[in-house]
């Protein structure tokens, strides 16, 4: 086959080939792009076109091929889901356990009632004592408890 002969085929073929894959189900924008890659992959392996008189049907199937191709690989590419998920293990309570824990047991009363909602009125209520005593002692143990934490945190020395 000449290369006018396949323009010509091209020309008469090329619309028929789209409608060839529109009515497989093709988008119709999708089945114009792979029908110009077919009619194109056809003119590189020209050579191995037994009958010219077949060249549609020719075209028409390596259009089918490349369409199931394209739909066989994008069937296995899948987008990731939500891959973030909640942690099991809760390790910020293990970690407050740990702090309150290691404070004194003034401390750890005073940080528990905090950590619980009241306020420093109500402590005070609880505890018999000012509003003011307990806001100072509630500094004293925040500050005695970030104390610790700066303790166990492993220092990072630059190269």
């Amino acid at each position: 086959m000449t290369r006018s002969e396949y323009g010509q085929a091209y020309q008469a073929g090329f619309k028929l080939t789209v409608g060839f894959l529109a009515s497989k189900g093709v988008p119709h924008d999708v089945a114009e792009e792979t029908a110009q890659a077919a009619w194109t992959r056809g003119w590189e392996r020209i050579d191995q076109l037994r009958d010219k008189c077949l060249v549609r049907t020719w075209v028409n199937t390596i259009a089918l091929n490349m369409h199931r191709r394209s739909a066989q690989l994008g069937s296995r590419i899948q987008p990731l889901g939500d891959l973030t998920s909640k942690p099991e293990i809760d390790d910020a309570a293990i970690d407050l356990a740990t702090l309150l824990d290691s404070c004194c047991s003034s401390d750890r009363a005073l940080l528990r009632y905090q950590l619980d909602g009241f306020t420093a009125g109500e402590i005070a209520r609880e505890l018999g004592a000012s509003e003011i005593a307990v806001r100072i002692r509630l500094m004293r143990a925040r500050r005695s408890a970030r104390s610790l934490t700066e303790l166990k945190r492993p220092v990072c020395k630059a190269a």
